[in-house]
Protein backbone atom coordinates (compact mmCIF):
# COMPACT_ATOMS: atom_id res chain seq x y z
CA UNK A 1 0.00 0.00 0.00
CA UNK A 2 1.32 3.18 -0.79
CA UNK A 3 2.16 6.28 2.13
CA UNK A 4 -0.96 8.06 2.78
CA UNK A 5 -0.73 11.58 2.69
CA UNK A 6 -2.36 14.02 5.07
CA UNK A 7 -3.97 16.22 1.98
CA UNK A 8 -6.74 13.26 1.83
CA UNK A 9 -7.34 13.16 5.72
CA UNK A 10 -11.27 12.61 5.98
CA UNK A 11 -13.06 12.97 9.72
CA UNK A 12 -16.11 10.32 9.79
CA UNK A 13 -18.80 11.28 12.57
CA UNK A 14 -20.01 7.87 13.22
CA UNK A 15 -23.69 6.66 14.33
CA UNK A 16 -22.73 3.69 16.49
CA UNK A 17 -24.24 0.87 19.17
CA UNK A 18 -23.88 2.00 22.83
CA UNK A 19 -20.92 -0.45 23.01
CA UNK A 20 -17.24 1.17 23.45
CA UNK A 21 -15.65 -1.87 21.97
CA UNK A 22 -17.29 -0.89 18.56
CA UNK A 23 -14.34 1.78 18.47
CA UNK A 24 -11.79 -0.38 18.98
CA UNK A 25 -13.39 -2.05 16.16
CA UNK A 26 -13.41 0.71 13.77
CA UNK A 27 -10.03 1.66 14.08
CA UNK A 28 -8.54 -2.04 13.61
CA UNK A 29 -10.74 -2.25 10.51
CA UNK A 30 -9.22 1.06 9.32
CA UNK A 31 -5.93 -0.22 9.59
CA UNK A 32 -6.56 -3.28 7.63
CA UNK A 33 -8.02 -1.33 4.83
CA UNK A 34 -4.87 0.99 5.38
CA UNK A 35 -5.99 4.13 6.61
CA UNK A 36 -3.68 5.51 9.16
CA UNK A 37 -6.18 6.56 12.31
CA UNK A 38 -4.61 9.87 13.66
CA UNK A 39 -7.87 10.65 16.24
CA UNK A 40 -10.86 8.98 17.46
CA UNK A 41 -13.16 11.13 19.62
CA UNK A 42 -16.45 10.34 21.58
CA UNK A 43 -18.43 13.18 20.57
CA UNK A 44 -21.80 12.25 22.46
CA UNK A 45 -22.06 9.06 24.91
CA UNK A 46 -25.67 7.68 25.95
CA UNK A 47 -28.01 4.98 26.70
CA UNK A 48 -29.02 4.73 22.64
CA UNK A 49 -26.20 5.42 20.63
CA UNK A 50 -22.23 6.53 20.40
CA UNK A 51 -21.37 9.62 18.46
CA UNK A 52 -17.66 9.25 17.50
CA UNK A 53 -15.43 11.11 15.31
CA UNK A 54 -12.53 9.40 13.70
CA UNK A 55 -10.15 10.95 11.75
CA UNK A 56 -7.72 9.20 9.35
CA UNK A 57 -5.42 9.81 6.41
CA UNK A 58 -5.85 7.99 3.31
CA UNK A 59 -3.66 7.11 0.06
CA UNK A 60 -5.70 9.32 -2.51
CA UNK A 61 -9.36 10.21 -3.09
CA UNK A 62 -10.87 6.70 -4.27
CA UNK A 63 -8.72 4.94 -1.17
CA UNK A 64 -10.58 7.51 0.94
CA UNK A 65 -13.85 6.43 -0.23
CA UNK A 66 -12.83 2.75 0.27
CA UNK A 67 -12.10 3.62 3.71
CA UNK A 68 -15.61 4.99 4.40
CA UNK A 69 -17.02 1.87 2.51
CA UNK A 70 -15.38 -0.27 4.91
CA UNK A 71 -16.46 1.31 8.24
CA UNK A 72 -19.86 1.79 7.07
CA UNK A 73 -20.00 -2.35 6.39
CA UNK A 74 -19.62 -2.56 10.20
CA UNK A 75 -22.20 -4.29 12.46
CA UNK A 76 -23.67 -1.13 14.46
CA UNK A 77 -22.06 1.59 12.58
CA UNK A 78 -23.28 4.01 10.44
CA UNK A 79 -21.47 6.72 8.70
CA UNK A 80 -23.34 9.40 9.25
CA UNK A 81 -21.07 12.64 7.71
CA UNK A 82 -17.63 12.29 6.15
CA UNK A 83 -15.67 15.70 5.81
CA UNK A 84 -12.56 16.29 3.86
CA UNK A 85 -10.23 18.47 5.97
CA UNK A 86 -8.23 19.88 3.26
CA UNK A 87 -11.85 21.25 1.89
CA UNK A 88 -12.59 22.49 5.36
CA UNK A 89 -9.04 24.85 5.74
CA UNK A 90 -11.02 26.35 2.29
CA UNK A 91 -13.71 26.99 3.43
CA UNK A 92 -14.33 30.99 3.55
CA UNK A 93 -10.80 31.55 1.94
CA UNK A 94 -7.32 31.10 3.39
CA UNK A 95 -6.33 34.50 4.28
CA UNK A 96 -8.01 37.74 5.53
CA UNK A 97 -7.04 41.29 5.86
CA UNK A 98 -6.34 42.57 9.27
CA UNK A 99 -5.36 46.04 10.69
CA UNK A 100 -2.78 47.31 12.08
CA UNK A 101 -4.04 49.90 14.24
CA UNK A 102 -6.59 50.45 16.75
CA UNK A 103 -10.26 51.79 15.56
CA UNK A 104 -11.78 52.37 18.63
CA UNK A 105 -12.92 55.81 19.16
CA UNK A 106 -13.24 59.30 17.12
CA UNK A 107 -9.45 59.51 17.43
CA UNK A 108 -8.46 56.80 15.89
CA UNK A 109 -10.79 56.84 13.13
CA UNK A 110 -9.49 60.67 12.62
CA UNK A 111 -5.90 59.76 12.31
CA UNK A 112 -6.58 56.22 10.51
CA UNK A 113 -8.91 57.52 7.67
CA UNK A 114 -10.43 60.84 6.98
CA UNK A 115 -9.62 63.79 7.89
CA UNK A 116 -5.90 62.72 8.99
CA UNK A 117 -5.40 60.55 6.18
CA UNK A 118 -5.96 63.72 3.83
CA UNK A 119 -2.57 65.23 5.51
CA UNK A 120 -0.63 61.97 4.54
CA UNK A 121 -2.22 61.49 0.80
CA UNK A 122 -0.52 65.13 0.65
CA UNK A 123 2.94 64.69 1.90
CA UNK A 124 2.67 61.02 -0.90
CA UNK A 125 1.47 63.31 -3.45
CA UNK A 126 4.37 66.44 -2.96
CA UNK A 127 7.27 63.38 -2.52
CA UNK A 128 6.01 59.87 -4.45
CA UNK A 129 8.95 58.09 -3.05
CA UNK A 130 7.10 57.80 0.22
CA UNK A 131 4.65 55.77 -0.80
CA UNK A 132 6.89 52.91 0.14
CA UNK A 133 7.11 54.37 4.47
CA UNK A 134 3.60 55.70 4.61
CA UNK A 135 1.47 52.59 2.87
CA UNK A 136 1.96 48.81 2.61
CA UNK A 137 2.95 48.81 -1.06
CA UNK A 138 6.63 48.77 1.09
CA UNK A 139 5.95 44.73 2.27
CA UNK A 140 3.27 43.71 -0.42
CA UNK A 141 3.41 41.45 -3.39
CA UNK A 142 0.68 40.84 -6.35
CA UNK A 143 0.58 37.01 -6.50
CA UNK A 144 -0.70 37.04 -10.36
CA UNK A 145 -1.87 34.16 -12.39
CA UNK A 146 -4.46 33.36 -15.47
CA UNK A 147 -4.60 30.04 -14.58
CA UNK A 148 -3.46 28.63 -17.68
CA UNK A 149 -0.75 26.47 -15.95
CA UNK A 150 -1.76 25.43 -12.49
CA UNK A 151 0.19 22.98 -10.56
CA UNK A 152 -0.11 19.84 -12.41
CA UNK A 153 -3.60 20.95 -13.51
CA UNK A 154 -3.69 22.66 -16.94
CA UNK A 155 -5.33 25.72 -17.67
CA UNK A 156 -8.50 25.50 -15.24
CA UNK A 157 -8.85 29.12 -15.04
CA UNK A 158 -8.57 31.98 -12.82
CA UNK A 159 -11.39 30.86 -10.52
CA UNK A 160 -9.65 27.47 -9.92
CA UNK A 161 -6.11 29.01 -9.29
CA UNK A 162 -7.62 30.65 -6.45
CA UNK A 163 -7.11 28.33 -3.77
CA UNK A 164 -3.37 28.03 -4.96
CA UNK A 165 -2.74 31.62 -4.86
CA UNK A 166 -4.27 32.07 -1.90
CA UNK A 167 -2.08 29.19 -0.34
CA UNK A 168 1.24 31.20 -1.86
CA UNK A 169 0.04 34.46 0.05
CA UNK A 170 -0.32 32.64 3.35
CA UNK A 171 3.69 31.22 2.93
CA UNK A 172 4.47 34.82 2.29
CA UNK A 173 3.23 35.60 5.61
CA UNK A 174 4.27 32.83 6.92
CA UNK A 175 7.82 32.49 6.11
CA UNK A 176 8.90 36.42 5.19
CA UNK A 177 6.37 38.35 6.69
CA UNK A 178 5.10 39.82 3.74
CA UNK A 179 1.36 40.37 2.76
CA UNK A 180 0.56 38.88 -0.96
CA UNK A 181 -2.65 38.87 -2.30
CA UNK A 182 -3.89 36.86 -4.94
CA UNK A 183 -4.85 38.89 -8.02
CA UNK A 184 -6.59 35.70 -10.99
CA UNK A 185 -6.92 37.91 -14.36
CA UNK A 186 -10.06 36.37 -16.45
CA UNK A 187 -7.63 36.70 -19.66
CA UNK A 188 -4.83 34.79 -21.04
CA UNK A 189 -4.24 37.26 -23.68
CA UNK A 190 -0.31 38.95 -23.34
CA UNK A 191 -1.40 42.22 -23.52
CA UNK A 192 -4.20 42.56 -21.62
CA UNK A 193 -2.25 40.93 -18.84
CA UNK A 194 0.53 43.11 -19.23
CA UNK A 195 -1.57 46.03 -18.94
CA UNK A 196 -2.98 44.71 -16.02
CA UNK A 197 -0.70 44.31 -14.02
CA UNK A 198 0.66 47.87 -15.03
CA UNK A 199 -2.49 49.07 -14.29
CA UNK A 200 -2.41 47.74 -10.32
CA UNK A 201 1.40 48.03 -9.90
CA UNK A 202 1.05 51.55 -7.94
CA UNK A 203 -0.52 49.74 -5.24
CA UNK A 204 2.41 46.97 -5.06
CA UNK A 205 6.24 46.72 -3.90
CA UNK A 206 6.87 43.50 -6.29
CA UNK A 207 5.30 41.29 -8.76
CA UNK A 208 5.27 37.70 -8.71
CA UNK A 209 3.85 35.87 -11.35
CA UNK A 210 2.28 32.57 -10.90
CA UNK A 211 1.28 29.18 -13.10
CA UNK A 212 1.46 31.23 -16.48
CA UNK A 213 1.39 28.87 -19.15
CA UNK A 214 4.89 28.52 -21.39
CA UNK A 215 5.66 30.66 -23.44
CA UNK A 216 3.51 33.38 -22.86
CA UNK A 217 4.84 33.92 -19.89
CA UNK A 218 8.15 34.56 -21.07
CA UNK A 219 6.73 37.56 -23.32
CA UNK A 220 4.54 38.72 -20.08
CA UNK A 221 7.93 38.93 -17.95
CA UNK A 222 10.06 40.28 -20.11
CA UNK A 223 7.64 43.14 -20.87
CA UNK A 224 6.84 43.75 -16.83
CA UNK A 225 10.74 43.85 -16.09
CA UNK A 226 10.92 46.91 -18.91
CA UNK A 227 7.83 48.86 -17.90
CA UNK A 228 7.68 48.93 -13.83
CA UNK A 229 9.97 49.97 -11.49
CA UNK A 230 9.39 47.06 -9.19
CA UNK A 231 10.90 43.74 -9.37
CA UNK A 232 8.92 41.10 -11.37
CA UNK A 233 9.61 37.47 -11.01
CA UNK A 234 8.13 34.48 -12.31
CA UNK A 235 8.21 31.94 -9.41
CA UNK A 236 7.57 28.68 -11.30
CA UNK A 237 10.80 29.98 -13.74
CA UNK A 238 12.76 31.76 -11.06
CA UNK A 239 12.11 29.93 -7.64
CA UNK A 240 12.38 26.53 -8.79
CA UNK A 241 15.99 27.63 -10.71
CA UNK A 242 17.63 28.88 -7.38
CA UNK A 243 16.15 26.01 -5.29
CA UNK A 244 17.34 23.40 -8.11
CA UNK A 245 20.54 25.45 -8.38
CA UNK A 246 20.65 25.33 -4.29
CA UNK A 247 20.27 21.25 -4.50
CA UNK A 248 22.34 20.60 -7.29
CA UNK A 249 25.15 22.28 -5.51
CA UNK A 250 25.10 20.09 -2.57
CA UNK A 251 24.52 17.02 -4.82
CA UNK A 252 27.64 17.71 -6.19
CA UNK A 253 29.34 17.87 -2.91
CA UNK A 254 28.27 14.95 -2.14
CA UNK A 255 29.73 13.53 -5.10
CA UNK A 256 33.10 15.24 -5.47
CA UNK A 257 31.96 16.90 -8.58
CA UNK A 258 31.74 20.08 -9.44
CA UNK A 259 29.27 22.44 -11.40
CA UNK A 260 31.84 23.27 -14.36
CA UNK A 261 33.21 19.54 -15.17
CA UNK A 262 29.66 18.03 -15.35
CA UNK A 263 27.35 17.09 -18.08
CA UNK A 264 23.98 18.16 -17.67
CA UNK A 265 20.67 16.89 -19.09
CA UNK A 266 17.54 19.02 -18.47
CA UNK A 267 14.14 17.07 -19.47
CA UNK A 268 11.66 19.99 -20.56
CA UNK A 269 11.97 23.21 -22.18
CA UNK A 270 9.64 25.39 -21.02
CA UNK A 271 9.18 28.13 -18.22
CA UNK A 272 10.74 25.86 -15.44
CA UNK A 273 13.53 24.40 -17.53
CA UNK A 274 14.26 27.59 -19.23
CA UNK A 275 14.79 29.30 -16.38
CA UNK A 276 16.78 26.65 -14.76
CA UNK A 277 19.08 26.29 -17.61
CA UNK A 278 19.91 30.28 -17.37
CA UNK A 279 20.59 29.86 -14.19
CA UNK A 280 22.92 26.79 -14.25
CA UNK A 281 24.55 28.29 -17.07
CA UNK A 282 25.06 31.46 -15.40
CA UNK A 283 26.28 29.70 -12.61
CA UNK A 284 29.18 28.33 -14.62
CA UNK A 285 27.66 24.91 -16.08
CA UNK A 286 29.06 24.55 -19.30
CA UNK A 287 27.88 21.16 -20.67
CA UNK A 288 24.10 21.36 -20.74
CA UNK A 289 21.73 19.70 -23.26
CA UNK A 290 17.67 20.14 -22.68
CA UNK A 291 15.25 17.55 -24.18
CA UNK A 292 11.66 18.12 -24.78
CA UNK A 293 8.91 16.83 -27.62
CA UNK A 294 11.36 17.37 -30.18
CA UNK A 295 14.21 15.44 -28.58
CA UNK A 296 17.71 16.39 -27.54
CA UNK A 297 17.38 20.83 -28.76
CA UNK A 298 20.17 21.89 -30.82
CA UNK A 299 21.17 24.89 -32.46
CA UNK A 300 21.38 23.29 -35.83
CA UNK A 301 17.88 21.58 -35.63
CA UNK A 302 15.98 25.04 -38.23
CA UNK A 303 12.64 23.57 -37.30
CA UNK A 304 12.15 24.50 -33.73
CA UNK A 305 9.88 26.96 -32.36
CA UNK A 306 11.10 30.48 -31.74
CA UNK A 307 11.49 29.51 -27.53
CA UNK A 308 13.17 26.57 -28.06
CA UNK A 309 15.34 27.60 -30.16
CA UNK A 310 16.39 30.24 -28.18
CA UNK A 311 16.96 28.09 -25.72
CA UNK A 312 19.46 25.28 -27.81
CA UNK A 313 21.05 28.14 -29.16
CA UNK A 314 22.48 28.66 -25.21
CA UNK A 315 22.92 25.18 -25.02
CA UNK A 316 24.20 21.38 -26.24
CA UNK A 317 27.71 23.09 -27.68
CA UNK A 318 28.25 19.13 -28.61
CA UNK A 319 25.26 19.26 -30.45
CA UNK A 320 24.00 16.29 -29.56
CA UNK A 321 20.85 15.12 -31.25
CA UNK A 322 18.49 11.89 -30.14
CA UNK A 323 16.00 11.02 -27.42
CA UNK A 324 16.23 11.50 -24.07
CA UNK A 325 18.17 7.90 -23.18
CA UNK A 326 20.85 9.13 -26.19
CA UNK A 327 21.40 12.20 -23.94
CA UNK A 328 21.92 10.64 -20.79
CA UNK A 329 24.50 8.39 -21.61
CA UNK A 330 27.37 9.41 -19.87
CA UNK A 331 25.69 12.44 -18.54
CA UNK A 332 26.52 12.88 -14.82
CA UNK A 333 23.17 15.16 -14.02
CA UNK A 334 19.77 14.76 -14.99
CA UNK A 335 17.20 17.19 -14.13
CA UNK A 336 13.52 16.38 -14.95
CA UNK A 337 10.88 19.42 -15.23
CA UNK A 338 8.60 17.64 -17.76
CA UNK A 339 6.42 14.78 -17.09
CA UNK A 340 5.62 11.50 -15.67
CA UNK A 341 6.94 7.99 -16.11
CA UNK A 342 9.87 9.31 -19.39
CA UNK A 343 12.65 8.39 -17.21
CA UNK A 344 12.94 4.67 -17.55
CA UNK A 345 15.33 3.67 -14.28
CA UNK A 346 17.25 1.52 -15.90
CA UNK A 347 18.38 4.13 -18.42
CA UNK A 348 20.23 5.39 -14.88
CA UNK A 349 22.95 2.70 -15.09
CA UNK A 350 24.22 4.21 -18.25
CA UNK A 351 25.48 7.49 -16.97
CA UNK A 352 28.37 8.72 -16.05
CA UNK A 353 29.77 7.01 -12.23
CA UNK A 354 27.85 8.38 -9.24
CA UNK A 355 24.80 9.97 -11.28
CA UNK A 356 22.32 12.77 -10.06
CA UNK A 357 18.76 12.36 -10.88
CA UNK A 358 16.57 15.16 -9.92
CA UNK A 359 12.77 13.58 -11.07
CA UNK A 360 11.03 17.28 -9.79
CA UNK A 361 7.63 16.69 -11.97
CA UNK A 362 4.52 16.93 -9.64
CA UNK A 363 2.57 15.44 -8.58
CA UNK A 364 4.04 12.09 -10.53
CA UNK A 365 8.26 12.43 -11.24
CA UNK A 366 9.73 11.77 -14.21
CA UNK A 367 10.78 8.65 -12.47
CA UNK A 368 9.66 6.51 -9.25
CA UNK A 369 12.40 8.53 -6.82
CA UNK A 370 12.45 4.54 -4.88
CA UNK A 371 13.62 3.14 -8.51
CA UNK A 372 15.98 5.74 -9.41
CA UNK A 373 17.81 5.30 -5.64
CA UNK A 374 18.88 1.74 -6.98
CA UNK A 375 21.00 3.26 -9.35
CA UNK A 376 21.50 7.37 -8.57
CA UNK A 377 24.09 7.97 -5.83
CA UNK A 378 21.78 11.38 -5.05
CA UNK A 379 17.98 11.40 -5.82
CA UNK A 380 15.40 14.11 -5.06
CA UNK A 381 12.21 15.02 -6.21
CA UNK A 382 8.93 17.43 -5.94
CA UNK A 383 7.10 15.37 -3.20
CA UNK A 384 6.91 15.07 0.36
CA UNK A 385 7.46 11.73 0.97
CA UNK A 386 10.67 11.40 -0.03
CA UNK A 387 14.34 12.84 0.68
CA UNK A 388 15.69 16.07 -0.72
CA UNK A 389 12.25 18.26 -1.58
CA UNK A 390 12.57 20.89 -3.85
CA UNK A 391 10.02 23.15 -3.06
CA UNK A 392 9.93 26.76 -4.33
CA UNK A 393 8.88 27.67 -0.73
CA UNK A 394 12.76 27.87 0.36
CA UNK A 395 13.35 30.51 -2.29
CA UNK A 396 10.26 32.96 -3.03
CA UNK A 397 9.36 34.59 0.58
CA UNK A 398 13.20 35.53 1.01
CA UNK A 399 13.45 36.67 -2.59
CA UNK A 400 10.96 39.20 -1.95
CA UNK A 401 11.49 40.38 1.34
CA UNK A 402 15.02 41.10 0.40
CA UNK A 403 13.50 43.02 -2.33
CA UNK A 404 10.77 44.74 -0.82
CA UNK A 405 13.98 45.39 2.32
CA UNK A 406 16.54 47.28 -0.55
CA UNK A 407 13.51 48.59 -2.33
CA UNK A 408 15.02 46.81 -5.82
CA UNK A 409 13.10 48.06 -8.70
CA UNK A 410 14.83 44.97 -10.61
CA UNK A 411 15.89 41.29 -10.32
CA UNK A 412 19.22 40.34 -11.64
CA UNK A 413 20.78 36.95 -12.21
CA UNK A 414 23.60 37.55 -9.38
CA UNK A 415 20.70 37.96 -7.15
CA UNK A 416 19.42 34.87 -7.85
CA UNK A 417 22.92 33.25 -7.67
CA UNK A 418 23.76 34.57 -4.46
CA UNK A 419 19.91 33.09 -3.21
CA UNK A 420 20.87 29.82 -4.05
CA UNK A 421 24.09 29.74 -2.27
CA UNK A 422 22.33 31.06 0.46
CA UNK A 423 20.43 28.14 0.66
CA UNK A 424 22.72 25.67 -0.43
CA UNK A 425 24.75 26.46 2.85
CA UNK A 426 21.99 26.24 5.25
CA UNK A 427 23.46 22.99 5.12
CA UNK A 428 26.29 22.17 6.79
CA UNK A 429 29.40 19.99 5.86
CA UNK A 430 27.89 18.29 9.28
CA UNK A 431 24.91 17.71 8.18
CA UNK A 432 25.24 17.34 4.09
CA UNK A 433 24.15 13.54 3.41
CA UNK A 434 23.30 12.35 -0.32
CA UNK A 435 19.60 11.96 1.60
CA UNK A 436 19.85 15.43 3.04
CA UNK A 437 21.11 18.01 0.20
CA UNK A 438 18.42 20.60 0.99
CA UNK A 439 16.97 22.39 3.93
CA UNK A 440 13.78 22.15 5.61
CA UNK A 441 11.22 24.84 4.26
CA UNK A 442 10.64 25.49 8.10
CA UNK A 443 14.19 25.72 9.11
CA UNK A 444 14.24 29.01 10.96
CA UNK A 445 17.38 30.65 8.77
CA UNK A 446 16.20 29.56 5.38
CA UNK A 447 14.19 33.14 4.61
CA UNK A 448 16.93 35.34 6.17
CA UNK A 449 20.00 34.24 4.62
CA UNK A 450 17.98 34.14 0.84
CA UNK A 451 16.92 37.95 1.88
CA UNK A 452 19.98 39.03 3.34
CA UNK A 453 21.86 37.40 0.21
CA UNK A 454 19.38 39.05 -2.49
CA UNK A 455 19.42 42.98 -0.34
CA UNK A 456 23.03 42.70 0.70
CA UNK A 457 22.04 43.23 3.97
CA UNK A 458 23.80 41.41 6.75
CA UNK A 459 21.85 38.99 8.91
CA UNK A 460 19.29 40.07 11.27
Amino acid sequence: MPATASSYSITMRLHTLPDHGIVGQVATTLAKAGGIVTAIDVAESNHERLVVDVTCSAVDETHSKALVQVVDGLAGVEVHKVSDRTFLIHLGGKIEVASKVPLKTRDDLSMAYTPGVGRVSMAIAENPEDVRRLTIKGNSVAVVTDGSAVLGLGNIGPGAAMPVMEGKAALFKRFANIDAWPICLASQDVDEIVRAVEMIAPGFGGINLEDIAAPRCFEIEARLRESLDIPVFHDDQHGTAIVVLAALTNALRCVHKNLADVRIVVAGGGAAGSAITSLLVAGGAVDIAVWDREGLLSRDDDTLPEAKASLAARTNPNLRRGTLRDGLVGADVFIGVSGPGVLDPEWIKEMAADPIVFALANPDPEVDPAEAAKYAAVVASGRSDYPNQINNVLAFPGVFRGLLDAKAQHVTDEMLLRAADAIAHVVTDEELHPSFIIPSVFHADVAKRVAAAISGRPLP
